[in-house]
């Protein structure tokens, strides 16, 4: 098979498009055609380099896959030959305490696909049974590729640990990333005021064509001070930052006396300035989330193939460009997903 790897660390030039085994299905283990994936910003990390994450080598990267079943391997029973499918990206065990408790990315096992096993970015891509999902007729390839990571990620961070309700004020910082742009259409479904900021008023029209309802470029205006004109110095009730080193404080500083900053990763970096006083005098809740169950996934694919919730594209480029979309969103040139085409 033909597939997008990398034998070494570095910027997107070391990701070479050439020949790879295929992968063959072991028991309970399902081989998926892959008619699309899409790039999100671990497989940047991973083939950067994570400090403290080591990454066997070479790697084939990609979390998301939507494609055709072609083989199943013993014991895989539910799903057919031919079918189109997509995956959730985090596999966990199913049995421990924290799988037990609805918690499966807190699994002692948890792994991801194109992180922890090689990933979307070929042709073909083996993972396991359980994670499987079949999908309408009426989803594309495209869309249901795009889906998975940002969704589960941005369902679970607000449904499910940021508990958001209606009328409440919902800010939701790097809106054109794809996690934003779910973030955005989650919290409007659940009857929140977003506030969104981006860096340029072209990715502020189209988070408002999502359904913000106040928008702020943060490269004209501090959106904290901006934060507290809108909301009469109270703040905001929720405030969704993966963002990281750049924008930690001013988060803090936004959220009101009680409110929930809630995080699941660090674009910017993951060391970042923090005054201890805005989380415990003002009893702000910190929570921090990764991927999120398997329930939770089905919930929010369920939104998808209903048309509640719609997967943001940017462009489709063909696979062997992987690098050149590695490039764009490195420079911050992408609203929303860019899905990648074998």
């Amino acid at each position: 098979m033909k597939a997008v790897v990398f034998h070494e660390h570095g910027g997107p030039g070391v990701l070479k498009y050439e020949d790879a085994r295929d992968p063959e299905p072991a028991r309970g283990e399902v081989l998926i055609e892959v008619k699309a994936t899409s790039i999100n910003h671990v497989d940047i990390f991973l083939r950067r380099g994570m400090p403290g994450l080591k990454v066997p080598l070479p790697k084939i990267a990609g979390c998301d896959a939507s494609g055709i079943v072609r083989e199943l391997g013993p014991d895989v029973g539910g799903i057919n030959v031919g079918a189109r499918v997509t995956i959730n990206p985090a596999i966990s065990c199913g049995h421990c305490e924290f799988c037990a408790a609805g918690f499966g990315s807190q699994c002692a096992t948890f792994a991801m696909v194109g992180e922890h096993i090689d990933g979307a970015y070929a042709e073909l891509v083996k993972v396991p049974a359980h994670v499987v999902l079949p999908i309408p007729d009426s989803l594309s390839f495209e869309d249901a590729a795009a889906a998975p990571l940002v969704f589960l990620t941005a369902w679970s961070m607000l449904i499910g640990k940021g508990r958001i309700r209606p009328g409440e004020d919902v800010l939701i910082l790097g809106a054109g990333a794809g996690v934003g742009t779910a973030a955005i259409q989650i919290a409007k479904m659940a009857g929140c005021r977003v506030i969104a900021t981006a860096s340029s008023d072209e990715k502020l029209a189209k988070a408002k064509d999502l359904g913000a309802d106040i928008l702020i470029n943060y490269k004209n205006e501090e959106f904290d001070k901006r934060i507290r004109d809108i909301t009469a110095r109270r703040g905001v009730d929720v405030v969704v930052d993966y963002i990281g080193a750049d924008t930690w404080l001013q988060s803090l500083r936004s959220a009101r006396k009680g409110g929930r900053v809630l995080t699941c990763g660090a674009t910017t970096g993951f060391a970042p300035q923090e005054d201890l006083r805005h989380i415990f005098y003002r009893q702000v809740q910190v929570l921090g989330s990764t991927m999120g169950s398997h329930r939770e996934f089905l919930d929010v694919m369920k939104c998808i193939f209903r048309g509640q919730l719609k997967p943001v594209i940017d462009r489709v480029l063909p696979l062997s460009d992987a690098h050149a979309g590695h490039e764009l969103i490195e420079k911050r040139e992408v609203f929303g997903k860019l899905v990648l085409r074998p």
